[in-house]
């Protein structure tokens, strides 16, 4: 199989000339226009996630010797997240390769955090399965360079540190509501309250994930609450 002038571009991109070109064009195929004689890339998605975390996990540690586990399992975590996938996979143009049904072609599949996030796992394993462990070692540690770096920083999490701080005010977890959701389904608008026991609130919108406005909410209320803490 060859590839084709799209898929070779995006090949230079990764730094990676496959053996098997096959692996990359099954790595890019979405279940949604998967058959029997075209596999879509879930499995391929379960193994890029172990490369993915070894080779991260691995990083880690030497780049931070006296890092504690406690220390070092939020820094992987963000690391490894759908998140930071999607937004790595932004960054080298997968979504403009990704093969999609119509489906997700009509409902702005290029664009969801979800798919670009499986399909970059997924784009690991195609290398690894290609080449061995090394290759796919070298493309992570390039792709992600600089957000290992910053590790420490990435890690933070403000809904974490809220709740942490309420607990220790003895009060119970912060609540969060959706007041508002709108925009399409592949780039929701959100408008979210998080609300303290003691009747303090703070909120936050935006478009992304549910996830990522709630941690803004809470970093608002983190900032509110600041010598008073």
């Amino acid at each position: 199989m060859k590839l084709s002038s799209e898929l070779a571009a995006f090949s230079a991109r990764l730094g990676h000339d496959f053996a098997d070109p096959a692996l990359l064009v099954r790595a890019l195929t979405h279940g949604s226009l998967s058959s029997a004689t075209r596999p879509d890339n879930q499995r391929l998605e379960f193994l890029g996630d172990r490369v993915l975390g070894l080779t991260i996990a691995e990083a880690l540690l030497k780049a931070d010797r006296g890092a504690t586990e406690g220390q070092l399992a939020p820094r992987l975590n963000a690391l490894v997240r759908g998140e930071t996938c999607a937004e790595i996979a932004r960054q080298i143009g997968l979504g403009e390769v990704l093969k999609l049904g119509r489906s997700e072609m009509m409902t702005g599949g290029r664009r969801k955090d979800a798919l670009l996030g499986d399909a970059m796992e997924a784009v690991i394993a195609a290398v690894y399965l290609d080449a061995g462990f090394e290759p796919a070692r070298t493309m992570i540690l390039r792709l992600w360079g600089a957000r290992i770096a910053g590790a420490e920083e990435a890690a933070f999490n403000p809904k974490t540190a809220l709740q942490e701080w309420a607990q220790a005010k003895g009060m119970a977890p912060p609540s969060y509501e959706v007041v508002e959701r709108s925009g399409p389904d592949h780039a929701p608008h959100f408008r979210i309250i998080v609300r303290l026991d003691d009747g303090r609130e703070a909120e936050a919108s935006g478009t992304g994930t549910k996830r990522s406005i709630e941690q803004a909410a809470a970093s608002i209320m983190l900032d509110q609450i600041g010598d008073n803490a």
